[in-house]
């Protein structure tokens, strides 16, 4: 979390019982994380232990860091420092649910108040908007990363500051560099080892993009273009494998090979 300046030697917010918010969410999100795993590896009871405490912990984190006043989630119980960390967390695992996703992804973009995320900690606060159906903005949020082009950097920094960062090449701002392919291009994993793929893409306003991933099976190939004014995809899959397209909220199946969509 080092770099958020509002934050004590970047460090969290923790409250006089010792409590925070953004610790809380990450253990929930974990706890989520490791019972799915669970269950696919097989380990029943690991995998119910795990989304039990999972369980246990959303209903804690509810009653100590929701404000009501605010709809937001406080960084601690005294409800007076908030951030987009805590909250980005909130919607990513879970612990905001329904139409309350979208109000607090909107605080996020909006609320000036709020701790802001570092270079760093912006890849969980995208994945929130993403999440919360904003993705199609994906490349008005690369302000940072702008800012070190502009610098002269070839590779991302630890921070913008050109007077305080410790690296011009850091794994920590790297985040794009997944998300021209997960976001932008839309490939993304659906099942576990990559068997089922899943093509969402986010390109806003650009037109004709294209672009491919390698997979244990090959290549993922994708390409969107406009053609009379409609849009439409040429999405090839590795042998082997399947997947599904998914645009505006309908759902496409894709087979192995060439796949013609048209995004309607």
């Amino acid at each position: 979390m080092r770099e958020v300046k509002a934050w004590e030697r970047g460090i969290p917010p923790v409250g006089g019982r010792g409590e925070s918010a953004v610790l809380d969410l990450h253990l929930m999100w974990t706890l989520q994380l490791a019972g799915e795993m669970e269950k696919h590896l097989g380990l029943s009871e690991l995998a119910e232990l795990y989304s039990e405490k999972a369980k246990q912990l959303k209903q804690t984190i509810q009653k100590r860091y929701w404000d009501e006043s605010r709809q937001l989630y406080s960084d601690t119980e005294a409800k007076d420092m908030f951030s987009q960390h805590a909250n980005a967390l909130a919607i990513l695992s879970g612990a905001a649910e329904g139409d309350r996703v979208i109000a607090i992804a909107s605080k996020l973009m909006s609320d000036t108040t709020l701790a802001p995320a570092s270079i760093y900690f912006r890849y969980y606060l995208h994945l929130a908007w993403i999440k919360a159906g904003m993705g199609d903005d994906y490349l008005s949020w690369l302000d940072k990363w702008r800012e070190n082009i502009t610098m002269g950097l070839t590779t991302w920094a630890e921070t913008s500051d050109v007077d305080r960062t410790r690296s011009d090449c850091h794994a920590w701002g790297s985040s794009p560099n997944i998300e021209f392919f997960r976001t932008i291009l839309g490939i993304d994993s659906d099942a576990p080892g990559f068997t089922v793929i899943k093509i969402e893409p986010h390109f806003g306003d650009l037109r004709n993009i294209s672009g491919e991933m390698p997979h244990p099976k090959g290549t993922i190939s994708v390409q969107y273009f406009e053609k009379k004014k409609k849009r439409n995809a040429t999405i090839t899959l590795p042998p082997g494998t399947r997947g599904r397209f998914v645009w505006k909220g309908k759902e496409t199946a894709l087979k192995e090979g060439r796949n013609e969509v048209r995004m309607e």
